[in-house]
């Protein structure tokens, strides 16, 4: 039997199996039909079919970024620390927090059933920009690209717990298996550059705060869910192949590599028209992918061109692979390249204890790469159509977690008020949108919870959030769910 021979009679023993379930009179096979089928369907729909006042473009409506940049802060940063500022504290100093404030709000297993004494910040706080805008000693950096940053202090969330909190985040739901919110860009909006994937995950290799209390990252949160799998985001390694396996073995010419696929692509049609599983069609796109990509990603991540200022502009760390600093460029580089949407995670912020001397190295591991990535696109024309988010999963409690001094104190979680920004891609800059109570527990004016800070991103790109649905289960999904949701359109300029 020669090679063509035993592939046809694979192909065809494979189409057999799968045709029985299909097609069996018991219900499995109705069901793996009835899937096959929904996703088949499902994977023709996007946005563009609805009707849409900017239909040249295929949105809902004209859109004021093309691209987004997402800082997630993993282990979620003290805003009190760092962004809202209550100097009025110093006088409540290891009082109990008052019953009227906590409101028998819950509280994690850590700190429930014990005292809770109010731990004021020990960092000063300054104003910056044109409007006066405190911010920690902390961000001297970040304060120097204040007025193109908004900040949202009343941020809020439903989850209490770090893995919750982040898939909320992340997948606009706390449980998980959600398509994350690049995901929904790739199959609604599209990729913009054929040779780079639309949605590129960077995470931190190191990081300079706590190293002992750190939840692991899974990639359920760059998944694609019940989207179709080409949407999934690709993670970047920080050393090595960028992507694994993207070089070829040794011995393997970039020309034997072409005939290997398109034999393989050759067998994956013929499969697919026997199957008519839309998944194979997957696994083409993101095969042909893979062999553009040999060429496109060594010169995406090639640093050489970057002059020298620009290095110095994102500071030393820039020089270390895998350092927030570099994935800061690296984002650079890839918007500047029309990559839709690059999610970068740095972790190291659950500050249970110790938390000025971690919140220290944090600061200086994402300040001056923050506002450098700010500056360099605004610099570059980009940031007017590129929206920069920053956002930890919630903020931290003000009573204190753990031994507490003036200069030494841990704080718990804190779902109910957190401080997250937006910049560039039509949003306000130098400007603060909501108000907490005095003790940085409580939203007491523009409350914005994490669905309205997702529909607000999908809004700058043109989509109307609750018209970008996906049919699973009986239902038609959305990124920001059944709930109501509110584009937070006073900071949007």
């Amino acid at each position: 039997m020669n090679a063509t021979t035993s592939i046809d009679a694979t192909l065809a023993s494979l189409a057999g199996r799968r045709q029985f379930l299909q097609h069996s009179a018991m219900g499995l096979g109705a069901a793996a039909l009835g899937s096959i089928v929904a996703r088949s369907q499902a994977s023709a729909a996007s946005p563009s079919q609805t009707p849409a006042s900017d239909e040249a473009n295929g949105l809902h409506f004209p859109a004021k970024a093309k691209r987004v940049i997402f800082l997630f802060m993993a282990g979620a940063p003290s805003q009190m620390d760092l962004f809202d500022y209550k100097p009025e504290l110093v006088k409540q100093f290891k009082q109990p927090l008052p019953p009227s404030v906590s409101n028998g709000q819950r509280v994690t297993a850590m700190t429930r059933g014990k005292e809770q004494l109010v731990a004021p910040t020990m960092f000063e706080f300054s104003r910056h920009g044109e409007n006066g805008i405190h911010l920690s000693e902390l961000l001297p950096h970040l304060g120097t690209v204040i007025d193109d940053i908004c900040l949202i202090r009343s941020t809020h969330t439903d989850a209490i717990n770090h893995d919750p909190g982040k898939t909320l985040f992340c997948t606009g739901s706390e449980i998980p298996g959600k398509a994350s919110l690049g995901s929904w860009l790739s199959y609604g909006l599209g990729r913009m550059n054929e040779n780079l994937p639309d949605f590129i995950v960077l995470n931190s290799a190191f990081w300079s705060g706590d190293k002992a209390n750190i939840q692991a990252l899974y990639s359920r949160l760059w998944g694609s869910g019940y989207l179709p799998s080409k949407h999934q985001g690709v993670s970047f390694q920080p050393s090595g192949d960028p992507v694994l396996f993207l070089s070829n073995p040794e011995g393997v010419s970039r020309e034997s590599r072409q005939e290997m696929l398109d034999l393989v692509t050759e067998l994956n049609r013929q499969h697919m028209q026997q199957s008519g599983d839309p998944e194979i069609l997957t696994t083409i796109a993101q095969q042909e992918m893979a062999f553009r990509m040999q060429a496109s990603v060594p010169e995406l991540t090639d640093l050489s061109q970057e002059t020298e200022d620009t290095l110095a502009m994102y500071g030393p760390e820039v020089h270390k692979s895998g350092s927030f600093a570099r994935n800061c460029l690296m984002a650079r580089r890839m918007v500047e390249r029309d990559v839709r949407f690059i999610q970068l995670f740095h972790r190291g912020w659950d500050h249970h204890s110790h938390l000025p001397k971690k919140i220290r190295g944090q600061a200086y591991d994402i300040d001056q790469p923050c506002a450098a990535l700010i500056r360099d696109l605004r610099q570059r024309g980009l940031l007017d159509d590129t929206l920069v988010v920053f956002a930890g999963e919630f903020g931290r409690t003000t009573y204190c977690q753990g031994k507490l001094t003036h200069k030494d104190y841990g704080r718990d979680h804190h779902p109910r008020c957190f401080t997250t920004w937006m910049a560039g891609g039509g949003v306000k800059g130098g400007i603060a949108h909501g108000v907490t109570d005095d003790f940085s527990y409580n939203v007491v004016e523009n409350p914005v919870h994490v669905r309205d800070f997702n529909a607000t991103i999908l809004h700058q790109l043109g989509i109307d959030h609750e018209r970008l649905t996906f049919p699973f289960m009986g239902l038609d999904q959305r990124l920001t769910g059944v709930e109501e949701a509110h584009v937070i359109h006073d900071i949007l300029a």
